[in-house]
């Protein structure tokens, strides 16, 4: 296994980095439009969960490059943790 590059291990940090960009613009315009700092800090620790969930998800369902199929697939070629059978004419179910 090799070890991971500075991009991945700074990516997470810059999904949260980004989450709470996102929430201290929204904590500022409830703040400026309201004038409630309560009312602002709700609004704040609201937008960042939400922003870091749908970071998370929206990189979750974003396609792998060459370099992570490479980590993906074994030396086969086949796609590591799926259930195959060696032998060709007994068919196992697959799946759960």
């Amino acid at each position: 296994m090799t070890t991971p590059s500075r991009r991945e291990r700074v990516r997470p940090a810059e999904l949260l980095g980004l989450s709470a960009v996102f929430a201290v613009f929204t904590g500022l315009i409830v703040l400026l439009a309201t004038r409630e700092l309560n009312l602002a800090g709700i609004f704040l620790c609201i937008a960042f969960i939400l922003a870091v969930v749908v970071l998370a998800m929206l990189s979750l369902a974003s396609k792998p490059n060459d370099a992570e199929m490479h980590e993906i697939r074994d030396e086969n070629g086949r796609i590591k943790g799926m259930l195959e059978s060696d032998d060709d004419d007994r068919h196992y179910p697959r799946g759960h």
